[in-house]
């Protein structure tokens, strides 16, 4: 057993994420003994003293089926809809399966900006505890019915477009790691229809291999997952995302194949289930909610000099570094990072508001005075308030 397997036995505030292929069978009807062997999984977990909060998708799979609906909808209109039907009926199974063992299941529904916005973080945070600390178990998933960014990256998984970029919040993947560096848990396990991360699509190669454990997930890593899933709106790379996000802020990740017999107790116990993903730094509680918490409201275009001296020398951004600007953002918010091909490199506190940074860019910082007839500082993002890797 190696050493971070061994940590696991250790850890006391576990998320559980379950997919909709864990979630729901072939049919879109739910998997009622699977969910019923994790339902008891967790059970014992709680009678060990450990704290566990559920993560669940399948609500649109799940409201397809009541609605008669053969083929995932790709309307806003229609997944909301399925959503906003599915959702009663999956929170049913966990309210009943829980019920049977003796457990209250609690529902949290929850939107981008509930986690994005730092009084309703708090709130939340505060509501998750009080419900552990009554001994419920919060079972989360995205609002979908009034979300719209779930369904963004449904369709850029469709187009095959979505595998490069971090995670956003818009897949119960990103939420799962969200709320797991929000309560600063031990573990997230992300329940999936495979058994880990393999050298090679294994549908495709019987030849692939499961790889057992990743010191932090690399662009590599990330280049052995392909595609998204045909249920959900989620996938391997999707999950590496996610565990990226999660395993930078200071949570062990492990992904693992949700049919799997006892999964969770044998992960627990140590055993060589999965892909367990182990945590980098932890970062300090400022940097956290750059990287995490905070939602950015737009995005400084660097080119690659720029980029480089970032990543390589942590630079702070300097206005002739920047070649674009995008979106609407005030002096103090955050703003992502990103190259020219639109992939995301970091996030920071912008020093200046959109039209000032439009003004600035490609300039230098003597400049400043004489563009904008005044100056607060000569980097668009000083480095102590920049996020550079996995946001």
């Amino acid at each position: 057993m190696s050493t971070a397997r061994q940590h696991l036995r250790d850890a006391h505030r576990v998320v559980v994420k379950l997919g909709t292929h864990v979630v729901a069978d072939d049919g879109g009807a739910p998997a009622l003994d699977r969910i019923g062997a994790i339902v008891e999984s967790l059970a014992r977990l709680r009678s060990a003293g450990r704290e566990v909060l559920l993560v669940s998708s399948g609500a649109v799979s799940l409201g397809m089926r009541v609605l008669g609906l053969s083929e995932r909808p790709r309307s806003l209109g229609s997944r909301q809809a399925c959503a906003a039907v599915g959702q009663g009926h999956l929170m049913g199974v966990y309210t009943r399966a829980f019920a049977d063992l003796g457990l209250t299941a609690a529902q949290v529904l929850l939107s981008q900006e509930d986690l994005a916005d730092r009084d309703r973080a708090l709130c939340l945070r505060t509501t998750l505890m009080r419900l552990l600390e009554l001994g419920a178990v919060p079972v989360l998933n995205e609002n979908d019915s009034v979300s719209v960014a779930e369904l963004v990256d449904y369709r850029r998984a469709q187009a095959g477009t979505g595998a490069a970029a971090p995670v956003g919040f818009g897949d119960n993947d990103g939420l799962s790691a969200r709320v797991a560096v929000a309560l600063d848990a031990d573990l997230l396990i992300m329940l999936t229809n495979v058994g880990g991360l393999y050298t090679t699509n294994p549908r495709a190669d019987a030849a692939a291999t499961r790889i057992p454990e990743l010191a932090g997930v690399d662009d590599v890593a990330l280049a052995r997952a392909s595609g998204g899933s045909s249920g959900g709106t989620g996938g391997m790379a999707s999950k590496l995302a996610a565990a990226r996000l999660a395993t930078s802020e200071g949570t062990t990740v492990l992904i693992a194949g949700g049919g799997e017999p006892r999964v969770i107790d044998r992960a627990l116990a140590g055993e060589d289930v999965g892909t367990l993903v182990t945590v980098a730094a932890r970062r300090p509680a400022r940097l956290r909610h750059i990287a995490v918490g905070a939602r950015h409201r737009g995005a400084l275009v660097v080119n690659e000099g720029a980029l480089a001296a970032l990543v390589g020398e942590k630079a702070s951004l300097l206005p002739i570094g920047v070649v674009g600007v995008d979106g609407t953002f005030d002096q103090g918010d955050v703003v992502e990072i990103r190259d020219g091909s639109g992939r995301v490199h970091g996030r920071g506190l912008v020093n200046y508001p959109a039209d000032a940074c439009r003004k600035l860019a490609g300039r230098h910082s003597d400049d400043i005075d004489a563009i904008l007839g005044w100056r607060g500082y000569d980097a668009l993002i000083t480095r102590d308030n920049l996020v550079m890797g996995a946001v």
